[in-house]
């Protein structure tokens, strides 16, 4: 660690991991935080929730295809979801720069009302700040999140094992490059736009494999990569990829080639990746539906690891990025 913070520790790659674990989990340690998960489980009076916090300071606020409100709702919302629970309610706080159009916040804050509408939550709790001018970007918004497990499941990277099967419940990169090509510096069009959206719904038909499901995740900042990375390690196993299953949108290919970044980094707002038994694979890509796909293994390994075969028969280590190639995606 540097001795002071930089945009890469934001980033969700290894200088984040670094942050988290030298210092916040130093300082923090509990059997509840140590897991490092999108949520935490916590039992009270024989029942599971899952709590969940994010906080959101993407830039542009507004973007193709959705705004800071919406991807607020819909990214709290995925957090409890992936770790196996029905998202109950929220609390949102906004830190509003002053000097910010009324009109603007109104649409924000409508757009947050009608996502938690769609994933049938309410924003139940909140709070507002307002700063000097120049002090928050325009405006920031922090979530909080309960939801209540389902008690058909156990996800956790220690209950994969060799052998289980690597899905994604559709095309990735999109969000990522629709915010930042929104920013205008490129000074090119593209007409993509960011995937946020509430995976509630097909993590609950997930729920209902039971002990062949193993994990779930939605692979956000960092992307697929580094979503996997952190399972291997978690693992204990190494992923291997199939590049030429992952489902990426011909237009964002080209995005990501021409910005010179691999679309398995680039953050993703509305799918979610899952590990199951083999024997669940057919069951999975039903309940995902028709953009889903199988796109790789779990395998025994002594040093965890990633990899993916690429479309000329040879294969290439993918591992965690230390920054994001992206940053204030989200």
């Amino acid at each position: 660690m540097t001795d002071v913070v930089t945009l890469a520790d934001g980033a969700g790659g290894k200088a984040s991991r670094r942050l988290v674990e030298d210092l916040f989990l130093d300082e923090l340690r509990n059997p509840l935080l140590e897991p490092l998960s999108d949520a935490a489980l916590v039992s009270a009076n024989g029942t599971r929730l899952a709590f969940t916090t994010d906080s959101y300071v993407v830039r542009p606020l507004v973007f193709p295809g959705g705004d800071i409100g919406e991807l607020a709702v819909n990214g709290t919302v995925n957090d409890l979801a992936v770790s196996g629970s029905t998202p109950l309610a929220l609390a949102a706080g906004f830190v509003i720069e002053e000097g910010f159009p009324l009109d603007e916040l109104r649409a924000i804050v409508h757009s947050a009302g009608r996502a938690a509408a769609a994933a049938g939550v309410s924003v139940v709790a909140g709070d507002t700040k307002v700063v000097e001018c120049g002090a928050a970007d325009g405006l920031y918004i922090t979530t909080a999140g309960i939801g209540l497990v389902d008690v058909r499941v156990e996800l956790s990277p220690a209950r994969v094992r060799p052998g289980d099967c690597v899905l994604v419940s559709g095309s990735i990169a999109e969000h990522g490059i629709a915010v930042m090509f929104a920013r205008g510096d490129l000074h090119l069009e593209l007409d993509v736009e960011s995937d946020t959206a509430p995976v509630h719904v097909e993590a609950a038909a997930l729920c209902a494999l039971g002990d062949d499901l193993r994990w779930m995740r939605d692979p956000t900042r960092g992307g697929l990569a580094t979503t996997l990375n952190e399972l291997a390690w978690g693992a204990g196993a190494s992923v291997l990829l199939q590049e030429t299953a992952i489902p990426v949108r011909e237009d964002v290919r080209a995005a990501c080639e021409l910005l010179g970044i691999d679309p398995l980094y680039v953050a993703n707002e509305g799918k979610l990746v899952a590990v199951v038994a083999p024997q669940a694979v057919g069951a999975t890509l039903a309940a995902l539906g028709p953009h889903a796909a199988l796109i790789g293994e779990v395998r025994a390994d002594d040093v965890p690891l990633v990899l993916a075969q690429t479309p000329y028969g040879g294969t290439r280590i993918v591992d965690m990025l230390v920054g994001d190639p992206l940053p204030r995606i989200c």
